[in-house]
């Protein structure tokens, strides 16, 4: 299967040189058909958020502050698959230089990034799609995508060596944010009856893994017509977003076909819920579709660090969650093949993740 990703099937296009261009309409390739495209009258803005969790409340002295805390973060795993963490311990000062840092990669010379151009094999390095199918609708993003964790994977070098703090404010950010997602792995396995480290041994003990995507969504003249990422949920574990508080465009899709723009809360992580979880759960948590719209008048970057199964793990619904009224949802997986897929055919919504409960 990996023989098929060696290369990209056409011509990779970077969208901000697109961007930076002056066009005023875009390829073809980015228009998306009517039914996809960000149409605001199906999107609800303002009235409605994310639940938002202050993780102070895990730590209380009062225990009935914990188990509050500990029931919201339930209730949001249940109900939306998301949910935003404020004084969640990572550093703020930090998560400010690591955006700067990512800002000024961005806007350094073409020749100068292309030197960290990726290849589908393993998506490492400066990228502008994803999917290996030839002619497939394209998204209004740059991308780069790195390894951090299990330490064989990590390599550096691959990392931007410009700006010079690069490299280690990848290193420092990655390493507050993974210590965050091991609380909250700990938190969501008590939330659903298991031991405080079964989830965390699922998806491989001290070996688990972590990697970190940054989104580049430039200016576009013609934002309703596009996305800068289409919907999908994520196929990993748990992701845990900063994302540019400046400007929204994250949408997460409630109940059918609204989709509802997240308020960024400053200095918040957003947390969701991936694909290996809700199998790991039995469907008790839910992975959720969302997408990102574009702006015509502003750029935007996030950080997505994603908190994964180490590849060769075999996932399938705890032993515990699975009764004779609720038999087990989905087959065993090995996470690298259940990746590959959308590796390979780029973001199909939850198309995946469903198709596995046929296979039962």
């Amino acid at each position: 299967m990996m023989s098929c990703l060696q290369s990209w099937p056409e011509p990779v296009v970077r969208v901000q040189h697109l961007s930076d261009s002056g066009i005023r309409v875009i390829p073809e390739r980015y228009v998306k058909k009517p039914s996809d495209r960000p149409s605001f009258c199906d999107s609800v803005s303002g009235e409605v958020n994310i639940p938002v969790i202050d993780m102070k409340g895990l730590y209380s002295e009062d225990a009935s502050v914990r188990e509050k805390t500990a029931e919201m973060i339930s209730g949001a795993c249940r109900e939306w698959g998301f949910f935003q963490v404020v004084n969640h311990g990572v550093r703020q000062e930090l998560m400010g230089r690591a955006r700067e840092a990512w800002r000024e990669f961005f806007k350094l010379p073409l020749e100068e990034k292309q030197k960290y151009a990726n290849s589908p094999t393993t998506y490492e390095g400066y990228g502008s799609r994803l999917g290996v199918e030839k002619g497939i609708s394209l998204d209004w993003s740059d991308y780069f995508f790195l390894n951090y964790l299990p330490l064989p994977l990590r390599d550096q070098n691959k990392w931007p060596a410009l700006p010079l703090s690069c490299r280690e404010l990848v290193g420092e950010y990655c390493r507050e944010v993974v210590e965050l997602g091991g609380r909250l792995m700990k938190i969501l396995s008590t939330n659903l009856g298991l031991r405080e480290d079964y989830l965390q041994e699922a998806f491989g003990g001290e070996e688990f893994g972590a990697c970190m995507r940054v989104n580049y969504y430039p200016k576009c003249p013609q934002p309703d017509l596009t996305l800068g990422l289409s919907p999908h949920s994520d196929p990993g574990g748990m992701t845990l977003l900063f994302p540019d508080e400046n400007v929204s465009g994250l949408q997460v899709r409630r109940g059918g076909d609204k989709w509802i723009t997240v308020d960024p809360v400053p200095n918040a992580f957003i947390i969701n819920i991936g694909d290996q979880l809700q199998v790991l759960s039995n469907a008790n948590y839910k992975s959720v579709e969302h997408r990102v719209i574009v702006n015509s008048e502003k750029e935007r970057v996030s950080i997505a660090l994603f908190y994964n199964p180490r590849g060769d793990m075999l996932i399938k619904p705890a032993d515990e969650l699975v009764t004779e009224e609720r038999p087990p949802l989905y087959p065993p997986t090995i996470y690298d093949e259940y990746r590959l897929y959308m590796r390979t055919r780029g973001l199909r919504g939850k198309s995946q993740v469903e198709s596995l409960k046929s296979l039962q």
